[in-house]
């Protein structure tokens, strides 16, 4: 708040003085200082004191506040209340019939922190790495990135534009909704909606259980390895341990947002870290490296489960990329926790997809570069079990150091970007699940679309 006080004498009206942001202007010595007094701080309004008069008067307010220079028609002695513009997102949701419910206070960044956690190339390709393998190998996963990289823009363009138009959660339902037109809206809303959510379900399922997955391989490699008498966990110890990672998730995503923006930003930072540490070190450490040949013009045809069409190979193969760059509507559907969503929306969802393009490109080729036997990689009966990014890093540093616990530790990183991978996912499909029953479209809608008070 603002506080300005105005001593009215006959016809004019004097500035006495004016506090806000710690500081204030005094008329008695004409210059700054600061107050020792705790200030009200800058909230959304300003006031405007006048005092010691019985009439009207036009006052002009035009001090350095970051608010518009305006005009003031006031009574003597009464408060006059001038509320700051508000948010364009939170002006543009009630353009659109909804209600403001949740707390806006996601900033670009954090709106984009978490769509890249969601895409997470570490979570994707880590996962996936098999199938690159099995399919097609380094040409279909070096060279099916890229094109995957590059559609994948031309679809997060268009989705920035339309998140423009239309910054509410229920994103892509909405979308269709909207765009579809008054006779086929209310059908490809429902449509796309059901899609959309069920969809979420079955991603947020699988990334979870490619972390209890990846934390069993953990183990078994700690324990010596599946030649060395290792702990090879049943599948119940696994579907148990992924449970108790989706109960984990559902309880921090049971947080205020303010520490969800905090987790989402440390995922981000965590991504693009992880990358760089990975892509440099397994490759450095490994005594045998890849060829240039290897890594850009192999392609594998010998584990493609009997299938002989080489474009068929290639598109399998191509699934790596396209699952790994998927999850970036996360960004619209955070809008309603954004301020000026309107903006920061599109820009969290362009910015997600290009920067991993860029760095998941990095991080396979890095990977690829310490691949130099693949029947290896994927025999069932390696220490790992078949899991082909874990050997390669158990192999590099055991190579190196007689010792795999180097690799463990890499696979720790992989691990810690799953479980904010996870998280993030979470988030953004119980805010698609919360628009979704806010329309009605969900059984028990009622219950889904409730607010607590921490605005969750």
């Amino acid at each position: 708040v603002f506080v300005f006080v105005f001593v009215h004498s006959g016809k004019h009206s004097k500035l006495l003085g004016w506090w806000g942001h710690g500081h204030a202007f005094s008329e008695r010595n004409r210059d700054w200082r600061w107050l020792d007094a705790r200030p009200l701080g800058y909230h959304k309004v300003v006031a405007v004191v006048f005092l010691s008069s019985s009439r009207s008067d036009s006052v002009s307010v035009c001090e350095n506040t970051s608010v518009s220079v305006c005009e003031i028609m006031c009574p003597a002695a009464s408060l006059v209340v001038l509320e700051d513009p508000v948010d364009s997102g939170q002006q543009r949701l009630k353009e659109l019939g909804y209600k403001q419910e949740l707390s806006r206070d996601l900033s670009v960044l954090a709106n984009f922190a978490f769509s890249f956690s969601i895409i997470s190339v570490l979570t994707g390709i880590t996962t996936l790495y098999n199938t690159g393998l099995d399919y097609g190998g380094p040409i279909s996963m070096t060279y099916g990135w890229l094109i995957a990289g590059f559609f994948s823009l031309f679809v997060a363009f268009s989705m920035a534009e339309i998140c423009s138009a239309y910054p509410t959660s229920g994103g892509l339902y909405y979308w269709s909704y909207r765009l579809a037109g008054p006779k086929w809206g209310p059908f490809a809303s429902w449509i796309t909606g059901w899609y959309n959510i069920v969809g979420q379900w079955a991603v947020t399922t699988s990334i979870d259980y490619s972390l209890a997955s990846l934390l069993q391989v953990m183990i078994l490699l700690s324990t010596g390895g599946a030649n060395g008498g290792g702990y090879v966990a049943s599948k119940y110890t696994v579907l148990g341990l992924h449970g108790g990672i989706l109960f984990l998730h559902a309880l921090l995503n049971s947080l205020p947002i303010g520490w969800l923006s905090f987790f989402g930003n440390l995922a981000a930072t965590w991504n693009v870290v992880g990358v760089f540490v990975l892509m440099i070190v397994v490759p450095a450490v490994s005594p045998k490296k890849a060829s240039l040949e290897f890594v850009f013009q192999y392609f594998n045809i010998d584990y493609a489960k009997g299938i002989r069409s080489k474009p068929y190979i290639f598109l399998i193969g191509f699934l790596m990329s396209q699952y790994t760059l998927s999850g970036y509507d996360a960004s619209a559907h955070m809008s309603e926790e954004t301020k000026s969503s309107d903006k920061n929306g599109p820009y969290g969802i362009i910015s997600a997809v290009a920067i991993s393009v860029v760095v998941g490109w990095a991080y396979l080729l890095g990977i690829t570069f310490a691949v130099t036997d693949i029947s290896h990689m994927l025999d069932s009966n390696n220490d790992a079990n078949g899991y082909a990014i874990a050997q390669i890093f158990y192999d590099a540093f055991k190579d190196r150091y007689d010792s795999g616990t180097g690799g463990i530790v890499c696979l720790g990183i992989v691990a810690v970007a799953i479980f904010f991978c996870g998280l993030s996912s979470i988030t953004s499909n119980s805010r698609m699940a919360y628009a979704f029953s806010r329309d009605g479209a969900m059984p028990f809608s009622y219950i889904w679309h409730r607010v607590n008070s921490w605005e969750v």
